[in-house]
């Protein structure tokens, strides 16, 4: 894979894409959000084993909705089934992409069980169980210095483990690289390209926090505490597939491959 290097402008205009294409084909980008998050939600139900599954299925989630946002920049309609594109591919794409699951699900893991050995599993409890806890116990908890290096280093794993797999299912899907080396190549690129990929996050980090503190303030005042949550979390649901949909642009600048292939808008 021949890697391009890009100037640490292109982040923001990744972010733009991304807004942009969703803004094509809201309601069926928004709906292959809320099936994903269904999926997750049942497996959840499933006491440790659905927690293992979900993570699993990461890799071919996040080839489904950079399929969905090629559809969308090329004026198609993304079906649900977009979400299934990495299973109906041939038989050895299927089993990279099971491999790439696996490998997302064991380092998630290992990250975790690092930072049961910093504060002995408070993190893990918390972030990962959704163990129930008052804010004041959360608050002290907070103070505490070892949670606080659990959650950093949590937090210094799993930028690494996305780095690791952000290109990696389309690499494998789109371009037949092997797990393994689509792994390699999907962190030297965002290594190589870090200043757009930190201009990147922060813009999304930014506008996060800016929609949701104006979002927050307005439907309270609108619609009450109760309604205006629920608002709040929708609002929050779009952001985060707008993020998602985001990812094929960064994707398509960062390789040659990608549009020389012909899958570029």
């Amino acid at each position: 894979m021949r890697l391009n290097i890009v100037p640490a402008s292109q982040g923001i205009q990744w972010m733009k894409q991304g807004i942009a294409t969703f803004r094509k084909k809201p309601l069926a980008m928004l709906g292959l959000f809320f099936i994903f998050l269904t999926v997750v939600n049942l497996l959840s139900l499933i006491p440790w084993l659905g927690i293992a599954l979900a993570l699993a299925m990461l890799p071919a989630a996040t080839l489904g909705f950079m399929t969905a946002a090629r559809e969308v920049a090329q004026g198609n309609y993304p079906m649900p089934t977009v979400l299934l594109t990495a299973f109906r591919a041939g038989q050895q794409r299927v089993h990279a992409i099971a491999v790439l699951g696996m490998l997302y699900a064991v380092l998630f893991g290992l990250s975790m069980a690092v930072t049961q050995w910093v504060d002995g599993g408070q993190f893990v409890r918390i972030y990962l169980l959704g163990e129930s806890i008052t804010p004041e116990a959360l608050r002290e908890l907070m103070s505490k210095g070892d949670f606080q290096m659990a959650a950093m280093l949590a937090g210094t794993l799993n930028v690494v483990i996305a780095m690791l797999f952000w290109h990696a299912p389309a690499l494998v899907h789109w371009h037949g690289v092997s797990p393994v080396k689509s792994l390699f190549f999907s962190i030297v690129a965002c290594v190589r390209n870090f200043p757009a990929f930190f201009v990147y996050l922060m813009a999304w980090i930014g506008l996060t926090m800016l929609v949701a503190l104006g979002a927050s303030l307005l439907f309270t005042a609108a619609a009450g505490p109760v309604i205006g949550s629920v608002l709040m979390q929708l609002t929050l649901m779009v952001i985060t597939a707008m993020f998602f949909t985001s990812q094929y642009f960064s994707y398509l600048d960062c390789f040659v491959e990608a549009r020389e292939s012909g899958i570029e808008v």
